[in-house]
């Protein structure tokens, strides 16, 4: 596991923990918050029932006291008729606010949270007959409490989110500067030694000008300029003009071809009508060169490509087909990462950059369309149809 996916598992435990412990003390808070709220209306309920049951020339001051000090708690008093004796805390806004009361006390009562006491009959007996019931609510305060974990895991949640995009995207700009720092290093360091093999050409053609060495000589020194030109085009924007697709694919075939194994039969599959596509010609015919040599390199010497592209759905699509070894489905992905590979020799990065210059630069899409172990790979460049 890389140093990005590290970062990502710390963080996401980290996100876990913080959120169970807490869920866990607000839980804990809460609970103890709603055992003094019924220990406040056990209080309150008694200074109630002192109240309803005494002498007229008794003392209420500090019942009186405890009865207005609950300015959080919603309380309902109702007789043993079922009729309302007095309420607090309840938001009483509507105009029918007769009906609104009647609407809460029905939620109140439903919710089962209630104090009974019982009155005094005439001669100062406890009458069983005769009873009030208190119903009480959760206070604002107590609701906001338990609410507020899940606000918290969800924040923690948005946190985890972004967390993990800023680190993907640092990886990916981490990425980007390897790239062009790479591909610029490249280019710059391949073009003394060309600008050296131009002049040894030309002053070999002036003693041999008919050597059919001299003149291969000149066909590789173009072929190195043109690796150069394609790795000069890294990082920055590249120039794309209206191409003929089908030329590209017949000429990168015959190429490849010819550095390839001769047990391995590359052919193309062209449309009656030619294909014409906004393209980068440099960047488009390495992808194909790549995508010809992987599936060359899948054949171990023996087999066939296929080349073939069209127009669909609004969408012009080139298909390198091969007969190799065939890609496992849970490796569609992960091949185009840089740095995987299955060869003892490869660096991993031919699809990688393909992917790139397609996706980035094209603003198209590639992707494994078919595979199966033993049987041969399909992948697939989409491209838009600048002519719709």
């Amino acid at each position: 596991m890389d140093r990005t996916g590290s970062l990502k598992v710390i963080i996401i435990c980290v996100a876990v923990v913080i959120a169970i412990a807490s869920l866990v003390v607000s839980q804990t808070l809460t609970d103890r918050m709603k055992q003094e709220e019924r220990t406040k209306m056990e209080i309150w309920t008694s200074a109630m029932q002192i109240m309803s049951n005494a002498d007229s020339d008794a003392d209420m001051t500090l019942v009186l006291r405890v009865l207005n000090g609950n300015n959080t708690i919603p309380v309902v008093v109702v007789d043993d008729n079922g009729m309302i004796q007095d309420y607090r805390n309840l938001d009483i806004s509507r105009s029918d606010s007769l009906a609104s009361l009647h609407e809460q006390v029905a939620e109140i009562c439903k919710a089962g949270k209630n104090i009974r006491f019982y009155l005094n009959d005439r001669a100062g007996n406890v009458d069983h007959g005769q009873f009030v019931d208190v119903y009480y609510d959760d206070s604002l305060l107590l609701r906001q409490l338990a609410v507020f974990p899940y606000v918290q895991l969800g924040v923690v949640i948005i946190f985890v989110i972004i967390a993990a995009y800023l680190l993907t995207n640092m990886k990916k700009v981490e990425q980007n500067r390897v790239w062009v720092g790479l591909s610029r290093e490249t280019a710059h360091q391949l073009g003394t030694p060309i600008s050296s093999l131009m002049a040894w050409k030309d002053l070999l053609e002036e003693d041999h000008p008919d050597d059919a060495a001299v003149k291969e000589m000149g066909k590789d020194i173009e072929v190195l300029k043109t690796v150069v030109d394609r790795f000069s085009k890294i990082g920055s924007e590249p120039e794309v003009e209206i191409c003929d697709i089908s030329e590209i694919i017949k000429d990168r075939a015959e190429y490849i071809s010819r550095r390839i194994s001769n047990k391995i039969d590359v052919r193309c599959e062209m449309p009656a009508h030619h294909v014409k596509a906004l393209v980068s010609h440099t960047l488009f015919e390495w992808v194909i060169e790549n995508l010809c040599k992987n599936a060359a390199d899948a054949m171990d010497g023996v087999g066939a490509i296929i080349l073939t592209h069209g127009k669909s759905d609004k969408k012009i699509w080139v298909e390198v087909s091969d007969n190799g070894k065939g890609i496992p489905k849970s490796k569609y992905k992960t091949i185009f990462n840089p740095g995987y590979t299955t060869k003892e020799r490869g660096w991993g990065l031919g699809l990688s950059l393909s992917k790139r210059i397609i996706e980035e630069y094209h603003k198209g899409r590639i992707y494994v369309k078919y595979s199966e172990l033993g049987k041969g790979t399909t992948f697939r460049i989409e491209l838009r149809d600048v002519s719709v």
